[in-house]
């Protein structure tokens, strides 16, 4: 299993770099408007722009994601608990009783 994602990831860095090599030239990027009618502009090769986006694109999935792990874990992580401490043989109730103690009677006998 780990072959077939060392490949994957492998043919994955393979394209995005054949992608930014051959889209290197660089694009204006009309960031944020401002009051005049103007832009903030950027000019950045369109491979970096497209990986910033695409990143930030993922970035939502992939929080949310690690989340429901995250809870999953603990959900997994409660239920074994409680099997464990359901199967344990519970302290409270003895295995037999005790015989009790022999009393002292404080008047002797004669």
């Amino acid at each position: 299993m780990n072959i077939i994602r060392t490949v994957l990831w492998i043919a994955i860095t393979a394209i995005l770099v054949a992608f930014i090599a051959m889209n290197w030239s660089k694009v204006p990027v009309n960031f944020w408007p401002l009051d005049d009618g103007n832009y903030i502009h950027f000019e950045w090769p369109v491979g970096v722009v497209a990986l910033l986006f695409f990143g930030l694109g993922m970035l939502p999935v992939w929080l949310y994601l690690r989340a429901v792990r995250w809870r999953l874990n603990r959900r997994i992580a409660t239920l074994e608990n409680s099997l464990r401490a359901s199967s344990m043989p519970s302290m409270a109730a003895p295995a037999h009783e005790a015989a009790p103690a022999p009393t002292l009677d404080p008047t002797p006998e004669v």
